[in-house]
């Protein structure tokens, strides 16, 4: 069927009847599901339109995107279950605390949740159908009666709406599905990701994203037994339903889980047959990282379901099974979405038994101890590692007094105790995982994400619950304040994450502020490198109004500011040469064409929404047209610009500019001989007796997909300015490796002889990485050349080494 010819019928079963009060897609968006691709603000009208019209369902805004679309639910079930939905829900909460509760008259739970990547379209505009499906359709009481559906029709506002305009505007009269078409080409950044370039698959363990934190928090309080996740894949594929392979599921998700997902996955193969469609399962994708859709479900009791459909990435496009139309893609989501509802209607009791199964055997194995992490300097961090928990319903709480465990200081308000004996003490295990081996080489996403190690905090396990203050209740933390009003000065210690952001408000006045470049005591407190000092004499403001806008900036950032009465201290005065002038930073970064969507999105995210710092964003495309003599600093993120570009950017440099290189720019900067480095090549591991059919796995294993390395850093260099320790942890995804110089103190970040904290490496390319360096900073005429073999803003949740970044605007000068 073309998509010019497409009606509902070709979606919905057969011998079925609907309801004529219900109204249509069509009557409402005024095109047939499938002619176009979904808008996003029609989408939010068809379902406004449902829940107004039928008793079966009810909807709620939870919340709003980044560009303000709203985050909907609606609650599908049948109108006696809506009369008594908070009991429902209280008694389906209750069941996983007491298994003593009998679940065989209770209504399975499903969470239904479509197009979380924005150009995987077909499942929002399946959704549209399986709404209509579930409000019209007649004599489908028993499953209403029987099912709480919590229906997400788009997990992604803003990036299906950049991709409807897409496809929309390039769509032909005559559809044209010739592969080469603009139309199946969409420009950067395209629209699989939501506004600040995140893919949002990869937030549901670290909840970062607002749309994530909506999603989050319905998912705990209702506890879904079976979760769906619907997306796209390349256009020569077919149709692909979980189990994922079945080596890479991760050890701490139970077999039952994969058990019953294979028994599911029965249900969508005898309705995708039904209709004639190709499929498969078990052969690609995994269940490793928790962090995906289909994936998080499995350590909290439910049951994580993918969905794979070949994408038309368009209209209709011409592929080696035929030409795919985009009715026929949105047609195979349907019928998974009914399959899944099908399945939980049959299985209910079991499923539901499992998920009570899974918290008692939790309660059963849970120790009588807990974990603590903090940082004695750094409130913010260890606070946001604290929220992530918090959101993930997990019991933190305050530590009661300081106390020292292995040789680390947990300061009380710096530093949170979380209790291993509680409900979801399987996901704390999860989050805080270390794992260095494996029964399979390869991943579809990272191999390590622990948590302690992202946030750059101190970690101890096995702590005594009686260090455990109160519990927290809410996730607001204010203590931002200037001890008093100075006629000499203030200091602002480097080591809080929000520095950067007080900084820069500093900056921007016109407020005059110097580094320290060494560590010093003042009034019997010691200052480490990095201080920040803030001189009453010659400013712009009078000694009181310059106390009130710093007393604005302390709490705006929660930072802490002391005024001082001398500049007489032990170590560097502050009068020294050693406190450094400041410059205001004007930051811009290069976007578009062959720039890294993901990482460049995450850096205008740090900048815009962490820090309040502006962050001017020059298309490849515009680049040799911009005068950029204006700018300190340029940005590039794992890009490498043509060739017209590379003399301008040398001027600058010479002239006195920052350019700050992420991943494969730092070979585009050598090449060019603006850095001079010397690389070290990855390494094979040897196997013997490989076939051909396997020849690609051995291949895939020597990528490093995502682990996390431990490094030695030399405080007194500004690049690492505001950390507490002399080790670090980073996280890498490449396999770039650059030789140490000769001489030490050129390699202020090294990796340890045995840096592999957690995550997988080859063999080979273990012994290769050790002693190398991740970061080089050069002079280059009067500017600097800096470079990062690896993102340091992963994902927005590595605020362990977001501050190295900070450190490249602010003191990049001075390395």
């Amino acid at each position: 069927m073309s998509a010019q010819q497409v009606d509902l019928s070709y979606y919905l079963p057969k011998n079925m009847t609907y309801n004529k009060n219900i109204p249509t897609p069509k009557s409402v968006i005024g095109h047939e599901v499938g002619e176009w691709h979904i808008t996003h603000d029609k989408l939010v009208e068809y379902m406004k339109a449902l829940a107004a019209s039928s008793d079966r369902i009810s909807i709620e805004n939870r919340g709003k995107t980044f560009e303000d679309r709203p985050l909907l639910l609606l609650t599908i079930t049948s109108p006696k279950n809506h009369q008594n939905l908070d009991n429902i829900r209280k008694n389906h909460i209750d069941a996983t605390n007491n298994n003593s509760v009998d679940v065989s008259k209770n209504p399975i739970v499903v969470y239904q949740g479509f197009s979380i990547h924005g150009n995987e379209p077909s499942g929002s505009n399946a959704a549209l159908a399986v709404a209509y499906y579930l409000a019209a359709a007649e004599g489908i009481d028993d499953l209403l009666n029987n099912t709480v559906i919590l229906f997400d029709p788009s997990l992604n506002p803003d990036g299906l709406q950049r991709f409807a305009y897409w496809a929309n505007t390039n769509k032909s009269k005559n559809i044209n599905p010739d592969p080469n078409d603009r139309e199946y080409s969409e420009i950067w950044p395209r629209g699989r990701t939501n506004h600040y370039q995140f893919d949002m698959n990869r937030d549901w363990l670290p909840v970062q994203l607002p749309e994530s934190q909506t999603r989050i928090k319905t998912f705990h309080e209702w506890l879904p037994n079976v979760l769906t996740d619907h997306h796209e894949m390349g256009s020569n594929s077919s149709f692909f339903f979980q189990p994922g392979i079945p080596s890479r599921t991760n050890p701490l998700t139970p077999q039952m889980n994969q058990d019953l997902t294979k028994e599911i996955a029965t249900y969508h193969a005898k309705a995708l047959d039904k209709i004639g469609s190709l499929y498969y399962s078990e052969e690609s994708f995994d269940d490793f990282y928790y962090g995906k859709g289909s994936t998080f479900p499995d350590i909290n009791g439910s049951i994580g379901i993918l969905f794979e459909q070949g994408s038309s990435r368009g209209h209709a496009q011409e592929t080696v099974n035929g030409i795919l139309t985009f009715p026929f893609t949105i047609r195979n989501q349907f019928t998974a979405a009914l399959s899944t509802l099908e399945a939980a209607r049959k299985m209910r009791v079991k499923i539901l038994k499992y998920q009570q199964d899974f918290y008692t055997a939790s309660r059963s194995t849970v120790v009588n101890k807990a974990i603590v992490f903090g940082d004695e300097k750094d409130g913010a961090k260890s606070h946001h590692l604290a929220e992530v928990l918090f959101r993930q319903n997990v019991n933190v709480h305050e530590v009661k007094s300081d106390f020292t465990q292995n040789g680390k200081n947990f300061k009380k308000g710096y530093s949170y105790i979380v209790p291993m004996n509680q409900k979801n003490h399987r996901l704390v295990k999860a989050m805080f995982d270390v794992r260095k081996t494996f029964k399979d080489s390869l991943f579809y996403d990272v191999s390590a994400w622990t948590f302690n190690h992202a946030f750059g905090v101190d970690y101890a396990e096995n702590v005594s619950i009686s260090k455990a203050g109160k519990k927290l209740t809410n996730i607001i933390r204010n203590v931002g304040n200037v001890s008093f009003t100075s006629k000499y000065g203030y200091l602002m210690p480097w080591n809080e994450y929000y520095t950067p952001k007080a900084l820069n408000a500093i900056l921007q006045k016109g407020i005059r502020a110097k580094v320290s470049m060494k560590n010093f005591k003042n009034d019997g407190k010691v200052y480490e490198y990095g201080t920040i000092f803030i001189p009453v004499q010659n400013q712009k403001l009078n000694v009181g109004d310059l106390y009130k806008f710093l007393l604005k900036v302390a709490k705006e950032s929660n930072v802490k500011i002391t005024g001082v009465s001398t500049g007489l201290n032990e170590g560097i005065d502050l009068g020294s040469n050693n406190f450094r002038a400041i410059t205001k930073p004007k930051v811009a970064m290069i976007v578009g064409d062959g720039v890294a969507g993901n990482d460049s999105g995450e850096i205008w995210h740090l900048f815009d929404q962490r820090f309040d710092m502006h962050i001017t964003r020059l298309d490849t495309r515009n680049f040799n047209r911009v005068d950029i003599s204006k700018y300190t600093h340029i940005i590039i993120p794992s890009s490498g610009l043509e060739k017209r570009a590379v003399e301008k950017i040398k001027t600058w440099v010479k002239n006195g500019g920052v350019v700050v290189g992420y991943k494969n720019t730092a070979r585009w900067l050598s090449s060019n001989k603006m850095i001079s480095l010397k690389f070290d090549s990855p390494k094979r591991d040897s196997i013997k007796g490989v076939t051909f059919e396997n020849r690609s796995l051995q291949s895939g294993a020597q990528y490093i997909g995502g682990a996390i390395f431990e490094a030695n850093i030399d405080r007194s260099h500004p690049i690492n300015f505001g950390y507490k320790n002399d080790k670090i942890a980073l996280f890498r995804n490449s396999t770039m490796f650059i030789k140490a110089d000769k001489n030490s103190y050129n390699n202020p970040i090294q990796y340890t002889s045995n840096p592999l904290l957690s995550g997988y490496i080859s063999k080979e390319n273990s012994k290769v990485i050790k002693n190398t360096v991740p970061f080089k900073a050069q002079r280059f005429g009067r500017g600097r050349v800096i470079i990062f073999t690896d993102n340091t803003n992963f994902r927005a949740f590595w605020y362990g080494t977001n501050k190295l970044l900070m450190n490249t605007i602010f003191f990049g000068d001075k390395m």
